[in-house]
């Protein structure tokens, strides 16, 4: 699934967004440590990172089911949002996940919702029925902009996340069907 768009932000600067590549591993690591140290609505922290980025972005660049999409603003990423098969197995081959963030520097201004678009749109090619997300209840924000692509809550995790300084983070769990 190939991405290559660009999008008129509110700033009125443009972004483009586009299939993120395993060239892209040494930018796409210092984006992710800088996101992930910016707010505790994220699944990891900047050190928890898993792995190999490189060959993590390679496979999503090749997959026919999931897709890494990044958002670049004067040639740097400020955003990035991603799906990925929930499960390879027959019962849950419909479902795909979905996890998105934009540095905070350049929230408010629709990089969020072009991200979101872009990976619904390829969920819909992939033949995906199902995306499915989680999100920290305090983080409006991010509900707000969900419930706009029509995502609806089917349960709550009151102990989903637990901060490195011990707070709980009630998780929302939320999905949108694509049929």
């Amino acid at each position: 699934m190939k991405v290559q768009k660009t999008v008129l932000l509110k700033n009125g600067k443009q972004a483009t967004l586009r299939n993120a590549e395993g060239t892209d591993a040494a930018a796409f690591q210092a984006y992710f440590a800088q996101c992930h140290g910016e707010t505790e609505n994220l699944l990891t922290y900047p050190d928890e990172s898993n792995g190999d980025f490189e060959a993590g972005l390679r496979r999503r660049a090749e997959s026919a089911s999931d897709v890494e999409i990044l958002a670049i603003v004067d040639d740097k990423i400020v955003g990035s949002a991603g799906i990925g098969m929930i499960r390879d197995r027959d019962k849950t081959r419909h479902r795909a996940d979905f996890g998105i963030s934009v540095l905070a520097a350049y929230w408010g201004l629709g990089i969020g919702s072009a991200l979101t678009a872009a990976c619904l749109d390829c969920a819909r090619k992939a033949g995906y029925l199902q995306v499915e997300l989680e999100a920290v209840s305090e983080n409006e924000s991010a509900l707000n902009l969900y419930r706009k692509f029509g995502f609806v809550e089917y349960g709550r995790n009151p102990k989903g996340f637990r901060t490195r300084t011990g707070r709980w983070q009630t998780l929302v769990l939320m999905r949108l069907e694509l049929i």
